[in-house]
This record gives structure tokens, C-alpha cells and sequence, in this order.
């Protein structure tokens, strides 16, 4: 599958720290704007709750990519990720394939087991059986979409003779797993099409890659057909030391870094336009197929500079 190739999104902002609140109109305009840039996705983040003090208000993932699929033409929508364990994978079979029939087959998602206890606690959902769950719901998804009738007896569904009408627009919905411990690479490299990466260098990156690619050959799968993405922070400016200070605020404020992952503030892309291209050609010479851009504080001007100076480089130095 090469759909991912030289491929570049951009990150919505359907989350914001209180007691500000994500702007649903305002998301939409984003979504038909962004597409009018040439950007070829748009990605949300997912959560049921995220956060006490502070909190992070957060509108429905699969709700807020409808809306804008519904203002769109072809702009592909995606999640960066959905928390899978904590959907029900037979209403999520159904959800999700009705959004790609109402979208003409523009869903691509990145799914990923979560970490955040309370609210797997307030769902209602074991946290220590998460991983066993993403599992699980992969293979009830996969089937429910590729089979004319299901049977199955899973730890809490017992599926007899389900059938499930109509399957999503496209032959497969692409499903990018994200997460960084080696039993997550394995699920990436074998139960999905690939692998999501959040805030990664390139040297990470190829590392956890390369891990990735040897999953898929033991597992018996090309790893040339597989998936990646890379989600990367980015912000413009005069040059890297005008604009540093702004950016490692911004995301020691508002953004998540795991321990004993490789997510780090050093993946961030910052400087002049010239510079972050620099940057970002590292990245694509690793290996990464499609980067999407978290623009800083997903300001317009950002994103306008990103397709108009940044992307069509990009797209250059790949065809080389």
C-alpha cells in the first residue's frame, strides 16, 4: 500500500486546556480551509475525559471528523489516536464504516490501547486488560468488515452469525497502530497496516521502524507494504532561537510526554521556513511516509506557511 507516500496532514485542535472550550464551528472552517490549502488529511485526538487540574475539554473524535468530512470533498479524516479499548468494536465497526460510506472512503485510523486509568475507570473497562482488548477489538473490526458472517466467542462478546451491511467505501480502512513498547511495534507490524508515531526524531523513528519491519517479516507479513505516520510539532519563524522559547512552552503546557518512550521536545520542528525544511527532510529520508504537522497552538498563519513554503519543498526533495 503506498497511499501514505509523500503525504503531508495537519493536526485539528478538537482539545484545548480550560477553561477555554474547542470551538466546533470554528473546527469546521479549519477543516474546509485546510483542504483548500492542499493538505491531504486531518487528523483529531481522542479522549472521554483527559485531565483534572488542569482538564482538557475535548470534543468527540468521530463526531468532530463527520462534521468535517460532511464540509469536505476530499480532504482524508483521521484519529492521532482513538483510544480502541474503550469502544464497543461492534459499534465502532458499525460507526466507522458508516463514516466512510458518507465520506466516499477518506477514514484512515490510528488506534492505540491508551494509558490514562481514570478514565478507563469511569468506562467501566478493566485498564489492565487493555492490551488483550486492543487485540481483541482489532480482529472483531477486521472481521466484521471483510467477512459475509461472523461467529466468534471473545472475553465479553459472544458473536453469532453477524452480519454486517454495507462495509466501508474502501477495500480496507487503513489502521495505523500507535504506541512505542516492543509488544505495540509486534501489533503495528502484524494485526494493523502500520504504525502512528507521536512527536518522534528521526533517529527514533528508524529505530522503532526497523523493529517494526522485523516484526512483519517474522510475522510473515511484506514489510514494504506497511504504513507509517509521524506526528510532529512545528512553528515558523525569523529562526530556531527566536522562536524556541514560545515553542517548548507550548508544549510542556499542553502536551503528553510518556516516560521510557522515545516521544521527546526534541522532535520539534522550529526556525525559519528554510530551516525547518532542513529538518524535516531527515525525517523523510528515515522513512517516514506521511508527516502530520501539529502547527503551533494550530495558528493560521502556521498553517498557511507550512503549504505555501514548507510542503512543496518537501514534496520536491521525495521525488528526487
Amino acid at each position: 500500500m503506498e497511499i501514505l507516500s509523500n503525504t503531508f496532514g495537519i493536526a485539528a485542535r478538537n482539545f484545548t486546556a480550560y477553561p477555554e472550550m474547542p470551538d466546533p464551528k470554528g473546527l469546521i472552517k479549519y477543516g474546509v480551509r485546510v483542504e483548500e490549502l492542499g493538505y491531504d488529511s486531518l487528523w483529531v485526538w481522542d479522549h472521554m475525559l483527559l485531565g483534572v487540574e488542569p482538564n482538557f475539554p475535548i470534543l468527540d473524535s468521530l463526531t468532530t471528523l463527520t462534521a468535517i468530512a460532511a464540509t469536505t470533498t476530499k480532504l482524508k479524516v483521521g484519529t492521532g489516536i482513538l483510544v480502541l479499548p474503550l469502544r464497543n468494536p461492534v459499534a465502532l465497526a458499525k460507526q466507522l464504516s458508516s463514516m466512510d460510506q458518507f465520506s466516499g472512503g477518506r477514514l484512515i485510523m490510528g488506534m492505540a490501547s491508551g494509558w490514562y486509568k481514570r478514565e478507563f475507570d469511569a468506562m467501566g473497562i478493566a485498564f489492565e486488560k487493555r492490551g488483550k482488548l486492543m487485540d481483541e477489538n482489532l480482529e472483531i473490526l477486521n472481521r466484521l468488515w471483510s467477512e459475509h458472517m461472523v461467529e466468534g466467542k471473545y472475553m465479553q462478546h459472544n458473536i453469532s452469525a453477524a452480519v454486517m451491511y454495507p462495509k466501508p467505501a474502501q477495500p480496507r480502512i487503513p489502521i495505523l497502530i500507535g504506541g512505542y513498547v516492543d509488544k505495540v511495534l509486534q501489533r503495528a507490524a502484524t494485526a494493523g497496516d502500520g504504525w502512528l508515531t507521536y512527536f518522534y526524531t528521526a533517529e527514533s523513528f528508524t529505530k522503532s521502524w526497523t523493529k517494526i519491519r522485523n516484526f512483519a517479516k517474522e510475522g510473515g507479513k511484506d514489510p514494504d507494504k506497511l504504513l507509517n505516520a509521524s506526528q510532529l510539532p512545528i512553528m515558523i519563524g525569523k529562526s530556531k532561537a527566536a522562536v524556541q522559547a514560545d515553542m517548548l512552552d507550548w508544549l510542556n503546557k499542553e502536551w503528553d510526554f510518556p516516560e521510557n518512550s522515545d516521544c521527546s521536545r526534541d522532535s520539534a520542528i522550529m526556525g525559519s521556513a528554510e530551516e525547518c525544511i532542513e529538518q524535516l527532510k531527515a525525517h523523510l529520508d528515515a522513512g517516514v511516509q506521511k508527516i502530520i504537522f501539529v502547527p503551533y497552538k494550530y495558528q493560521m498563519d502556521q498553517v498557511e506557511l507550512i503549504a505555501k513554503e514548507v510542503i512543496p519543498q518537501l514534496r520536491a526533495h521525495k521525488t528526487k
